[in-house]
């Protein structure tokens, strides 16, 4: 499992991290660790579609739910059993908003070793044959921020944006029932998983909260995009 591990996503991202810092004009290691996650979302991009349209399907099922809620009010095993039923009847995964998130978590798990390995020499043995070995890893991204060290304002701000993200995601959902697990369940998200990013990040070294900066401001832009009222915005969604 290790070496899938390593094999799949660790040396991959490692060639490509470093691929692009030789070849990036000034070789800014901020450049491109950004150049690599919009690489990694136009990758994700069609499962981050999936996700989206698993959440209108839901906020369009809303009445038929609340006629369940209104026929089966006095019994909650028959309502979570025939709101289930419905999702399936519709094609719909009421837990398809949390997919994006859960493929993320082994892309950081590997980015995070890849950030640790970009600056011990040793690791060079990692590339491809076509991948030139740099001379050494510059750390400071745009002449200021040390990306081997945390930082509180990248961590803060991985924060903020990911509480922008989950609200947006939470918009989409029916409004929270306890019958509806779902929903229950983002409304929580909501405000626990930005202050875990927060945590998390305040003492990992500043790439991976460049990273996840850059990766969340993807998904707002995203969600704003498809969601907005217009013909290209419906194309993509449908």
């Amino acid at each position: 499992m290790i070496w899938l591990f390593n094999t799949v996503l660790i040396k991959p991202l490692f060639n490509t991290l470093v691929g692009l810092y030789n070849v990036i004009p000034g070789h800014d290691f901020g450049v491109a660790i950004i150049i690599l996650t919009l690489l990694i979302r136009l990758l994700l991009m069609p499962l981050s579609i999936k996700a989206l349209r698993s959440q209108q399907a839901i906020s369009r099922l809303q009445p038929k739910i609340k006629e369940l809620q209104d026929k089966h009010k006095h019994d909650k095993a028959q309502l979570a059993q025939h709101t289930m039923g419905l999702y399936k009847q519709e094609g719909v995964n009421p837990l398809g908003g949390c997919l994006p998130i859960l493929i993320q978590l082994p892309v950081i798990l590997a980015l995070y070793q890849v950030f640790i390995k970009i600056f011990q020499t040793e690791s060079m043995a990692l590339l491809y044959g076509f991948v030139s070995v740099p001379a050494s890893i510059n750390n400071i991204a745009f002449h200021f921020l040390d990306l081997g060290k945390p930082n509180v304002i990248l961590a803060v701000l991985a924060g903020v944006l990911q509480f922008v993200q989950s609200y947006m995601m939470m918009k989409l959902q029916p409004p929270a029932d306890s019958s509806n697990p779902a929903a229950a369940m983002t409304r929580q998200m909501t405000y626990i998983f930005p202050v875990m990013i927060v945590f998390i990040a305040w003492s990992l070294p500043a790439s991976l909260s460049l990273y996840w900066v850059v990766t969340t401001l993807y998904s707002v832009l995203e969600q704003w995009y498809i969601r907005r009222p217009s013909k290209t915005a419906v194309a993509l969604v449908k």
